[in-house]
């Protein structure tokens, strides 16, 4: 034996032995306990609530310094300090149609016009038939009857100014499986016949001077004053979802321009902000989501807008 080193006597090595056998054992029990696919926990991702109804108003053509902080329209701007502001969201395309066609059919289907089209294709609305739900489109000024003209001028209807309808902003109708089926498209109407509990999913279309098309920004934020405490004043309201977006911007960021996009909701606390990359995609996810209505098109890769909600 070396000065120093270590007292082996003659059971040493069996002992040895024995321990690195516990301890194989011992490790074995923990492997097997863990399992085989146990990985660290990984951190909690945001949750689309089950909403019981979500509403979706669309408005048009401005990029999101014109509306955000504008003095000339105080009550969007209000709408934004109480509840949730998307501030990296951007339109998909110009002009507006293919837009609408993305907010409804999660795809723009080639479009890049704002022609008349008859598109054979799935929609947001045959999902949430599907799962059992129901959905109605009020344009205001739209003539009814499945009407399928391009565009057709009216007095108030309802709240705001006198305006156009315009097929191009009416995305429901440009799908054959409702156009072509009479039940179908008469979920299509206009505002004056409003209720917030008509169906679980109610997309609202403004007139072109409502909507800023042909208006002005005072004006859009007028209509939103008159027409919106019909949905955040109802009782449905308690467990429900307003967007508030634009079709397109003035720019070409994303496709279609940087665009504000309000969230309003109960779930949503007060001054709520994300940063979070979102597109017109991001929004039917999370109408998808919300339901479990699986995806269509581009939106099988987009994200939703869950962070905004909480329990």
């Amino acid at each position: 034996m070396r000065d120093g080193g270590p007292t082996r006597g003659p059971n040493a090595g069996p002992r040895r032995l024995i321990a690195a056998v516990a301890t194989a054992a011992l490790l074995s029990v923990l492997l097997a306990g863990a399992g085989p696919t146990a990985t660290p926990a990984a951190a909690a991702t945001p949750v689309v609530l089950s909403f019981d109804h979500i509403y979706l108003i669309v408005m048009e053509n401005h990029e999101y310094p014109t509306i955000v902080g504008n003095s000339r329209a105080p009550y969007i701007n209000g709408l934004i300090g109480r509840y949730g502001l998307a501030t990296n969201y951007r339109a998909v395309a110009h002009p507006s149609e293919p837009n609408y066609l993305a907010l409804f059919g999660g795809s723009t289907f080639g479009v890049t016009d704002d022609a008349v089209h008859d598109l054979g294709a799935r929609n947001l609305a045959d999902q949430i038939e599907a799962h059992g739900r129901t959905w109605h489109v009020y344009a205001q000024d739209y003539p009814g009857r499945c009407s399928p003209v391009a565009a057709s001028p009216g007095g108030v209807d309802l709240v705001g100014a006198a305006g156009w309808y315009a097929r191009k902003h009416d995305p429901a109708i440009s799908f054959t499986d409702i156009s072509g089926n009479p039940a179908r498209c008469a979920r299509i109407t206009h505002l004056a016949g409003f209720s917030p509990t008509a169906a679980d999913y109610e997309l609202i279309v403004p007139n072109m001077v409502d909507d800023m098309h042909d208006g002005t920004v005072a004006q859009g934020d007028a209509f939103l004053k008159a027409f919106v405490p019909r949905i955040t004043g109802s009782t449905a309201f308690a467990n429900s979802l307003l967007v508030i977006t634009w079709d397109e911007g003035s720019s070409s960021v994303g496709g279609g321009g940087r665009v504000a996009t309000i969230v309003v909701s109960p779930h949503v606390a007060a001054g709520t902000r994300s940063a979070t990359s979102h597109s017109h995609y991001s929004l039917v996810r999370t109408i998808e989501d919300a339901w479990g209505l699986g995806c269509l098109a581009q939106t099988c890769a987009a994200n939703d807008m869950g962070e905004f909600f909480t329990r």
